[in-house]
């Protein structure tokens, strides 16, 4: 049997009654008080964070792994040898470091005197001192982060050294430290640069300078009103190092696609002659709707980054959430009474005559939109066939840890590093710390021989450069000692060797003494939470495009619509994927963004792509459909409608996609290569996404499936909206 449901558009009354034309009037009304408290909140933000605010410090531990597990150990049996490592790495360019002896030692002295110090190695050990006797370094380990403890701390480790850099040592910082000495110099001002590049947009597409700017203060409230929060926050619980760029690139670009979307629409109606504030209220009840499922999609994209177990991900995904909800607000309260209050005056200060949605049948998206209508196949083909080639080099697709060697020349941690390659080899930057936890069955007497046995296995071990030598901890538990591989950290040599030493060396050495070995360090741990992450991504995939699909599936209650989206979303992403390994792995054009070496994808990047690019993709996916589901509401036609919505959609979303990759991509400037990674990862492929997914494969699919576009299972048919009409708008749900 054939199910009539009647398919007709809702009417002025209808929308009148919703909740967003109610909000959109109310905000229109009262505009001043609007901005007022937005004005209040915003700046009560900014002071609460400067009062209040925290710091951020990356922490890749993992309960249960080795690295953990053997520097929970350290830390109960021999505090000074475990903690977080840093280096602290002298330096001469003649001469000798032991004529300056005694100023080293007053620097050593004055750094294991500062809090959170737990010990500092002797740099003047015959272990510490390149050959030359120009290089030296000491291993600081240090009871927190020092990441976490400020930009002052490090101030005062500056101080402390300050007797050697008199003597004419050169003293730069590596490890923990160095990324410490990182969060003190701050990135180029690439913020003011994508607003500025977002405004010239604008201003090319609205053709006014009012028009434009609109979009610009709401987002820049948003943003800074999230960022402010952010801070706060993070005084409460330790957010990554990355995540204050990563919410403020998210915050500005969603911020500034939302208050688009509203602007577009409210200019159109005011164009065809509606009252401003009316405008206003309409413009929220057409378009809020989008924004509101754009937005959750998202945050539900970045929310399931949680799905993984790990806190750090998890952190990254919640710190650019809080910015995108705040934006969503913004842009659902401040666009609608910002527009009330310019009025008709929104298109004063012209540059060209102004232009709002796409009309008319001889309109340049319109033919567009027929062409591709007429022509289904070819465009979904040649859309597909530019993505996979897009995504060939995602196949290659290698897992990593950045090191400092990829840092701006100039920089001390870039300099430690070099000076540790000079002096040491370039494993000297990536050491290992083995602990064995000796078993009961190992008397005192029989240590000597376990330490004599286990280094020289140590030293046999392939890619081993150097061994110091084995030490047990004051109490007898613990045999520990430090391995230099002879390849650099991003070396795949030093992760076999890594995992030489955990499955071969160390178990062959202790088998018979029913001891237990470990391979711990900052290396280590990272390399480790790498696996970690590579093991959880297909949960993390799987999670957020089921996630996706429930939200689409009953915002649209079409599971044809929703599982299209989920689909072609991964075509972008891998086409992002294939862009970034093939700019930074492969090292094709990468010194045109300002990294000098070829490095491997960084572990957490492809994770957060993912989840970003899937969330953003779907603000355009919404946007689309739901002015195509409004012109299937209205007329029945499938062909009608989807030809009718790629052409009033398609300026907007590619202006929109400029917008959002401007901001993206003017993280370029960053010096930090994880951030470089993220903007170019997600600027493309929101460009990817916006023009050959949202404006070629959508479009083409949905004329090639025609009604089963719409087809809705009986359990998700809600009420529709009752209206006289005639036997052509009832029609049949297949």
């Amino acid at each position: 049997m054939t199910v009539f449901v009647n398919l007709s558009c809702v009417t002025d009354s209808d929308v009148s009654r919703g909740f967003l034309y109610r909000l959109g009037r109310w905000s229109a009304r009262h505009a001043v008080a609007v901005i007022l408290i937005w004005v209040s909140l915003v700046v009560g933000a900014v002071i609460g964070n400067r009062a209040l605010g925290g710091v951020y410090a990356d922490n890749f531990a993992l309960p249960g792994t080795s690295a953990q597990q053997a520097a929970d150990l350290l830390q109960a049996h021999r505090p000074s040898a475990g903690g977080q490592g840093g280096l602290i790495v002298f330096a001469v360019s003649s001469g000798s470091l032991t004529s300056q002896r005694s100023a080293i030692e007053q620097s050593m002295t004055a750094v294991r005197e500062l809090p959170d110090v737990l010990g500092a190695s002797d740099p003047l050990a015959p272990t510490a001192i390149a050959k030359s006797g120009q290089i030296a370094y000491s291993s600081a380990h240090f009871s927190v982060n020092p990441q976490t403890l400020g930009p002052r701390y490090l101030a005062t480790v500056n101080r402390a050294v300050a007797p050697a850099r008199a003597a004419g040592v050169s003293v730069n910082y590596g490890g923990q430290l160095g990324q410490a000495a990182k969060l003190k110099n701050r990135d180029p001002r690439s913020e003011e640069i994508g607003i500025i590049a977002a405004f010239i947009v604008l201003l090319i597409g609205f053709g006014s300078v009012y028009a434009a700017g609109l979009p610009i203060l709401s987002a820049l409230a948003g943003a800074f009103a999230g960022l402010s929060v952010l801070g706060m926050l993070a005084a409460a619980s330790t957010f990554p190092t990355v995540s204050p760029t990563l919410a403020i690139m998210m915050g500005l670009g969603v911020g500034i696609d939302y208050a688009l979307f509203l602007t577009t629409r409210h200019r159109q109606l005011v164009m065809d002659g509606v009252e401003p504030a009316e405008a206003a209220a309409r413009s929220l009840a057409a378009s809020g709707r989008a924004v509101l499922v754009a937005a959750l999609t998202v945050i539900i994209a970045l929310l399931g980054l949680y799905a993984s177990g790990l806190s750090f991900i998890g952190k990254l995904g919640l710190a650019a959430c809080i910015t995108v909800a705040v934006a969503a607000l913004g842009a659902l309260t401040v666009v609608p009474a910002l527009l009330a209050l310019m009025g008709r005056r929104i298109d004063r200060l012209q540059v060209r005559r102004p232009v709002a949605e796409a009309s008319g049948e001889h309109a340049g998206w319109q033919r567009y939109a027929e062409r591709v209508g007429a022509r289904p196949w070819a465009y979904l083909l040649a859309g597909v066939a530019l993505l996979g080639i897009l995504a060939i080099p995602a196949f290659s697709l290698q897992l990593g840890h950045i090191d400092a060697g990829a840092d701006p020349a100039g920089s001390t941690a870039k300099i430690a590093y070099d000076e540790l390659s000079t002096g040491f080899g370039p494993g000297a930057n990536g050491p290992f710390t083995v602990v064995a936890k000796l078993g009961p069955g190992v008397p005192g007497t029989e240590r000597a021989s376990l330490q004599k046995l286990l280094y020289a296995d140590l030293v046999k071990t392939p890619d081993v450069a150097m061994v110091s030598p084995v030490k047990a901890t004051p109490d007898g538990a613990l045999l520990y000692a430090t391995v230099l591989p002879r390849t650099d950290p991003q070396s795949p040599a030093t992760d076999q060797l890594m995992r030489a030493l955990q499955t071969d060396t160390l178990p062959s050495a202790l088998y018979f003494t029913g001891s237990t070995g470990y391979v711990t360090g900052s290396l280590a741990g990272q390399l480790q939470f790498r696996d970690e992450i590579d093991g959880r991504m297909p949960l993390i995939i799987a999670t957020v495009i089921a996630a996706a699909f429930v939200v689409l599936l009953f915002a649209f209650r079409s599971p044809v619509l929703a599982l299209k989206a989920g689909i072609l979303n991964l075509f972008s992403i891998g086409a992002a994927y294939g862009v970034v390994v093939a700019v930074f792995q492969w090292g094709w054009g990468s010194s045109l963004f300002g990294v000098s070496e070829k490095v491997p994808i960084e572990s957490y990047v492809p994770m957060m792509i993912f989840a970003i690019v899937f969330g953003l993709s779907m603000d355009y996916e919404v946007f689309l459909l739901s002015r195509v589901r409004e012109a299937w509401l209205r007329t029945g036609d499938n062909h009608q409608s989807v030809a009718h919505g790629l052409a009033t959609t398609a300026r907007v979303i590619t202006c929109a996609a400029l917008i959002m990759t401007s901001v993206f991509i003017a993280f370029l400037l960053s010096t930090n290569v994880i951030v470089k990674m993220l903007a170019l990862g997600l600027g493309l492929s929101v460009l990817i996404d916006a023009s050959v997914i949202r404006l070629v494969v959508v479009p083409a699919t949905m004329f090639l499936l025609g009604r089963y576009n719409w087809w809705t299972p009986r359990w998700l048919r809600g009420p529709v909206p009752a209206r006289a009409g005639t036997r052509k708008n009832a029609l049949p749900v297949p």
